[in-house]
C-alpha cells in the first residue's frame, strides 16, 4: 500500500537516494519517503522498473527520479550520492553455494555490490551531509548480518561487514549531525525471496506454504514473510523528526528470529 500525504511531509525539501529501488524493499522505501515530501534519486540498473515506480509515486507529495545505474560502476555510483540528505543503501543479490564451490568471482560481485558500493555511496554523500548539518545513512541490512546461514558466504559476510560500516559512519557523522543505522529484517515478501520459495517447491515437489514454513521460517516464532511496506516504515522513521538520537544501533524486523 503507498502510504498517504496524511502521514506526514517532514522531508519537504530533502534529497533522498534509495538504490536497488525498482522493486520490493527498494521501491516501499522509495514511495515513503517521497510521501514524506522528499524528491528521491531511485537508482536500479531495471530501467522499466524505475519506470512503473515513477508511475506509482506520480500523485505523492514529493517525487520519484529514476536513476539507472549500475552499482558494480563505484566511480559512477559514488558520483550519484552527492547532494543527497538521506540515503538508503538496499541494493542486494544472492548466490547460494557451499564454500568450497562457491565461485569467487560471484563472491567478489556480492561483496561488490552490498559493501563496497555502500562504502563509495556513503563517501559521496557525506561531504554534502557534512556541509549542511543534517544526513541520514540507513543501511538495510538483514539478519543475515547479525546470524549466520550455511551456504550464504558472500551474503552473511556482506551483510555483516555492511553493519560495521554503519556503525563506523555514525561515529564519524555524530558530530556532523549525521545518523546512521542499520534495518535488518528477516525474510521479506521480495522478488528475491519469491523466486526461493518457486525454486525449492519445485526442487523437492512441495508447496510454496510448506517451503515458507518448514525452511525459510522454521527457526522464526511469527510465521509469515516481512512485509516491504513494513521495512520502509522503520526506514522512515530512521530519518524521521523523532529518532535524531538513534544511531549506531540496528533496527530488527524478524519475527522474533534472533530472540532465541
Amino acid at each position: 500500500m503507498i502510504p498517504t500525504p496524511a502521514q506526514g511531509t517532514t522531508h519537504h525539501g530533502r534529497t533522498a537516494l534509495v538504490t536497488g529501488a525498482a522493486s520490493g524493499i527498494g521501491a516501499a522505501c522509495a514511495l515513503r519517503l517521497a510521501a514524506a515530501g522528499a524528491h528521491v534519486r531511485a537508482l536500479d540498473r531495471d530501467a522499466p522498473g524505475l519506470a512503473a515506480l515513477a508511475g506509482r509515486a506520480a500523485d505523492l507529495p514529493g517525487a520519484v527520479e529514476a536513476v539507472v545505474l549500475d552499482l558494480t560502476d563505484l566511480d559512477a555510483a559514488e558520483r550519484a550520492a552527492a547532494g543527497a540528505d538521506i540515503l538508503v543503501n538496499n541494493a542486494g543479490i544472492q548466490t547460494v553455494r557451499p564454500i568450497h564451490a562457491f565461485p569467487p568471482e560471484a563472491f567478489h560481485t556480492v561483496l561488490t555490490v552490498m559493501l563496497e558500493a555502500p562504502f563509495r555511496l556513503i563517501r559521496g554523500a557525506l561531504p554534502g551531509m557534512y556541509e549542511r548539518g543534517w544526513g541520514r545513512v540507513v543501511n538495510i541490512s538483514s539478519v543475515h548480518g547479525l546470524r549466520a546461514s550455511a551456504f550464504k558466504s558472500a551474503y552473511v559476510a556482506a551483510k555483516h561487514g555492511l553493519e560495521g560500516l554503519s556503525k563506523v559512519t555514525a561515529l564519524e557523522g555524530a558530530p556532523h549531525g549525521v545518523t546512521s543505522n542499520c534495518v535488518s529484517p528477516g525474510y521479506v515478501r521480495t522478488p528475491l525471496v519469491e523466486r526461493q520459495l518457486a525454486d525449492q517447491a519445485a526442487a523437492h515437489s512441495v508447496p510454496e506454504e510448506r517451503v515458507l514454513n518448514d525452511v525459510l521460517l522454521a527457526g522464526t516464532p511469527l510465521k509469515r514473510l516481512v512485509e516491504p511496506e513494513e521495512v520502509a516504515e522503520a526506514v522512515a522513521y530512521l530519518c524521521g523528526p523523532y529518532a535524531s538520537a538513534v544511531t549506531g544501533t540496528t533496527l530488527v524486523l524478524d519475527g522474533g528470529w534472533t530472540a532465541r
